[in-house]
């Protein structure tokens, strides 16, 4: 069961996830999955990361801004460039945000279910 006001609304949509944590990894898929998502591609490490952003079929991302020390924004960019949407993932809320990507939905570690459910939500209609 989903939170939003429209069930369902991200059901079927399939998502590029970059996170470093294995746990934290895992945790997002299953959150995914519940809601109705597909995870087309999933990567732990920066280079892995940037060479999946150039290829994913995901209509969607979220991505850890910090993957093992390394910053995800030139991801971020090949998936803005190929016109995939972007929620991030942080510890540090939108303060863990570069200056041109702070208009983009932020979820804070730890998220619930519901937030990562609006979160994408969101890029739905933008």
């Amino acid at each position: 069961m989903t939170s939003s006001n429209t069930p369902g609304a991200i059901a079927g949509l399939r998502v590029f996830v970059a996170e470093d944590e294995f746990h934290v990894l895992q945790l997002i898929e299953d959150m995914l999955l519940e809601l109705g998502c597909i995870v087309v591609d999933s990567v732990s490490g920066l280079p892995a990361a940037l060479e999946r952003a150039a290829l994913t079929q995901a209509k969607a991302a979220v991505l850890d801004v910090n993957l093992h020390g390394k910053r995800i924004f030139p991801v971020a960019q090949i998936l803005r460039d190929r016109g995939i949407p972007i929620v991030f993932s942080t510890g540090y809320g939108r303060d863990g945000i570069e200056g041109q990507w702070k208009t983009y939905p932020v979820v804070q570690k730890p998220f619930a279910l519901e937030q990562l459910e609006a979160a994408l939500s969101q890029l739905a209609t933008q």
